[in-house]
């Protein structure tokens, strides 16, 4: 943050408010409020006091199939390897055998002094720990979707969906993703610093809800004016052409054995 009028850097301050006085770093304390206007205070030596050192040690509690829990609980993801080489056959053996047989460690250790929950699975050489949300982090699926309408979708409309799906089919590129807002920045940053006119992003054209058929025939190539299905709805026709083809091949190497 900046001051506008004099371009220095801003410094944060807390002050009391009651007395409005500027409180020092060394007399900031936390405190949880138990009442209106009522606090304990708790002093940082106090909570290192009573959470727990890490020990660097994860605990299994079970073995679970690899699927069975819902990636909304996933939070981050840290690489595992073997502290040193005595503890590479045993590493081995546990991401080797959690391979094999498609399953995953769910597991406890302490991060950043708080116990986390973590789901450990094999990758590559070796494992990835994710840790998971607590369930008090993550909303109810029911309750987010509690006001999304039942609505059956076929004909034209879901033949479209599907054959845009499956001609635009790719697999997924870490190196093809890029930061558009870090991209952006930067490009007003350099233009700014240059002394020139500011970047003006294209215009996204934004199809509205009841022009959803049109959109759909155009992504697939079809005109809003067309009748045309896409290829996909066209396979049946295909196949029969594809059969023909081989009956009559077949029919001409049969005469020629039986002359």
């Amino acid at each position: 943050m900046i001051n506008e009028k004099t371009g220095n850097r801003l410094k944060r301050e807390f002050i009391d408010g009651e007395t409005e006085e500027v409180v020092e770093r060394d007399q900031q304390v936390k405190g949880f409020e138990t009442g209106t206007g009522d606090y304990i205070m708790i002093d940082p030596e106090e909570v290192a006091a009573v959470v727990p050192d890490s020990d660097k040690m994860l605990e299994a509690e079970a073995f679970i199939a690899c699927g069975k829990i819902d990636d909304v609980y996933f939070d981050k993801p840290y690489y595992l390897v073997p502290v040193d080489d005595d503890a590479s056959e045993a590493f081995t053996a546990i991401r080797d055998a959690l391979a094999n047989t498609d399953a995953t460690a769910v597991a406890r250790t302490v991060l950043f002094r708080r116990i986390r929950t973590v789901l450990i699975r094999p990758h590559g050489k070796g494992l990835i720990a994710t840790t998971l949300n607590f369930e008090y982090e993550v909303k109810s699926s029911k309750e987010a979707f509690k006001g999304v309408k039942k609505v059956k979708v076929e004909g034209e409309m879901l033949d479209l969906a599907k054959h845009i799906i499956d001609t635009k089919k790719g697999e997924f590129d870490p190196a093809k993703t890029d930061d558009r807002y870090e991209t952006a920045l930067a490009a007003l940053v350099k233009a700014k610093a240059e002394g020139k006119s500011l970047p003006k992003p294209k215009p996204i054209k934004v199809s509205k809800p009841n022009d959803l058929l049109k959109a759909l025939r155009e992504s697939a190539g079809a005109g809003s004016g067309s009748s045309k299905k896409p290829k996909a709805a066209n396979a049946n026709s295909e196949k029969k052409k594809t059969t023909r083809a081989k009956t009559k091949t077949t029919s001409k190497s049969e005469h020629k054995k039986a002359s």
